[in-house]
């Protein structure tokens, strides 16, 4: 079985900005800077023959290239923070992308989250930290921003889950187009 999401990679240079963000946070578990990514959409868990179809769906996926950047801090769970996270400046192309992609693997028979698409970067993943500690932590680099950099593919990404950190292997490589 395949557990896959399609997602956007950052530039190393953005990744090390990142990592900057990590630390002062007792019950964080950060993320690796290689994992660092911007999900488009969690397929979930496939067989090969699923693969296929996955593959063939993003590969039909037609759009153009645009700028990124990365914008403030936020956590994930109100009461009970669970994960840590960086945002992206509003940005109709990557939203643009996004219901590409979404229509693609809807129409290819996998269906995406009921949630909103609400574009980020995860940190860190929480385990009993308090909400005011990490309420503290994204109020004080709240200002971080990144970028612009430039955004010309997204990848369909394999998750292999680990005792640390999962490890993503990027399968495919998905161009977009030029015109910006």
């Amino acid at each position: 079985m395949h557990r896959l999401f399609a997602a956007i990679a950052l530039p190393e240079i953005a990744s090390d900005a990142l990592t900057q963000l990590q630390s002062g946070l007792e019950g964080a578990r950060w993320v690796p800077m290689e994992n660092f990514h911007l999900t488009l959409q969690f397929i979930g868990e496939t067989d090969r023959h699923g693969l296929a179809d996955v593959h063939s769906a993003l590969a039909s996926v037609s759009a153009p290239g645009f700028d990124l950047a990365l914008s403030g801090c936020g956590y994930f769970g109100d009461v009970k923070p669970r994960a840590v996270w960086v945002g992206v400046a509003p940005n109709p192309p990557l939203a643009h992308l996004q219901a590409k992609v979404a229509g693609a693997l809807a129409r290819a028979g996998f269906a995406g989250e009921k949630r909103k698409f609400a574009p980020h970067v995860t940190l860190g993943y929480l385990n009993g930290a308090a909400q005011g500690a990490v309420a503290r932590h994204c109020a004080g680099h709240n200002l971080f921003s990144f970028g612009p950099f430039p955004v010309d593919e997204f990848h369909l990404y394999e998750s292999h889950l680990g005792g640390e950190a999962s490890h993503y292997e990027a399968l495919e490589t998905y161009p977009l187009s030029s015109s910006r």
